[in-house]
């Protein structure tokens, strides 16, 4: 069995025993799920590029397409240029340019997959001199781009329109003017403030009821031009809430790391499909779990993704908008890329601490797919902070 020294909270280390085993890897389709689920990618840095960190992202991009692959061929979908590819958080609107152009070409490769864009504003500074005309305008250049290179669009919330709105209207205004413009259905993505603090007050309004208020009248505008929303606000009483209220031709697509096991089982009133960062991290279990759902298993759902929600909590714990550093660790961790480097240098924004408990929990919750590689890499993250 495994073993491996790990600090503990009060700065003494201990022997950690590992005791999962790993969620045997299988090949599924899209077609054995009766939920519809993405997963939110990461990309992969490149860090032999000769570049600032901070400054200008490197991206190797045949790790990066590599494990959209691997997604696709877990049965899962795509959700491309989002936040957990670090969009408007080292990954400039340039270079998601590129990745969506690249991912679409390797999507066009196979009939299976499943895949949609994120497409915003991040292109256009915040400010007191941004109107909403502008807002309009960098979102038919994004959204314009995105259809033009064949994809289907997540409409993302934008950090313009948060300084350029003055009341609800205003953000009924826009939406209605892209909405209007789109050539398929949409997913809407409502991105709490707890994953980016600049989105704070979105649909015109601090407190999330209200806003709610205001984004189902939206929808209820333009329900033909949208397939579903993607809420991410980590709480499921909204969500649930709102799935009720939602029209019967949209989708409820869970965006809560939190509570998705429960939210995608649903109850008698309906259920939430996925389109969730922690999917990247927990992949074969998130598959085999949604398979065995659709087999109408519900128990052996659980029993499968029941463990990995005490992992998707401390990896999406506060400050929420550093997820992203978990996701790549345990990326690394199983071997799915070669190093722990992320663009801007954000594997730096989680403790040795927290770290070392994702490592426990990635073990209870049978995600770590090599144990061995796991130890032998952890070992080295160790020895670089001075512990062995």
């Amino acid at each position: 069995m495994a073993e491996i020294i790990l600090p503990n909270p009060d700065r003494s280390l201990a022997t950690y025993v590992l005791t999962g085993a790993p969620i045997p890897v299988a090949r599924r389709h899209a077609a054995d799920f009766s939920r519809v689920a993405y997963a939110a990618a990461h990309v992969v840095a490149d860090p032999l590029a000769d570049n600032d960190p901070w400054v200008t992202p490197a991206i190797d991009w045949d790790a990066t397409l590599r494990f959209r692959h691997r997604l696709w061929d877990f049965g899962l979908g795509v959700a491309e240029a989002m936040d957990t590819a670090q969009r408007g958080m080292g990954l400039g609107w340039s270079e998601a340019k590129e990745l969506i152009r690249r991912a679409q070409a390797e999507a066009r490769t196979r009939d299976d997959a499943l895949i949609a864009y994120g497409a915003g504003t991040d292109h256009l500074m915040p400010g007191p001199q941004v109107t909403l005309a502008d807002v309009i305008a960098a979102y038919e250049e994004q959204v314009g781009f995105v259809e033009g290179e064949g994809g289907r669009v997540i409409l993302m919330a934008s950090r313009a329109l948060v300084g350029a709105a003055k009341t609800p209207d205003d953000y009924a205004r826009v939406y209605g003017t892209i909405l209007a413009q789109v050539r398929q259905p949409v997913v809407l993505h409502w991105l709490g403030e707890m994953f980016d603090p600049a989105l704070a007050g979105y649909w015109g309004h601090a407190d999330h009821d209200a806003a709610m208020e205001v984004c189902l009248a939206v929808i209820a505008a333009n329900a033909g031009k949208i397939d579903g929303i993607k809420i991410s606000l980590l709480s499921k009483e909204r969500e649930i809430a709102m799935r009720r209220r939602l029209p019967a031709t949209v989708r409820m697509y869970t965006g809560d790391d939190f509570n998705y096991a429960e939210l995608i089982a649903g109850d008698d009133a309906g259920h939430s499909d996925a389109l969730l960062g922690i999917f990247d991290a927990i992949a074969p279990v998130a598959s085999a779990a949604l398979a065995a759902l659709g087999r109408g298993s519900e128990n052996e759902f659980f029993e499968l993704l029941e463990p990995t929600v005490p992992l998707s909590r401390h990896i999406f714990a506060a400050p929420t908008r550093f997820y992203k550093t978990g996701v790549v660790f345990l990326a690394y961790l199983n071997g799915l890329q070669a190093h722990f480097a992320m663009a801007g240098g954000q594997q730096s924004a989680r403790s040795l601490q927290h770290l070392a408990q994702l490592f426990r929990l990635a073990d209870k919750a049978r995600v770590l797919a090599d144990p061995d590689l796991a130890v032998a890499r952890m070992r080295r993250l160790l020895a670089v902070h001075g512990v062995s």
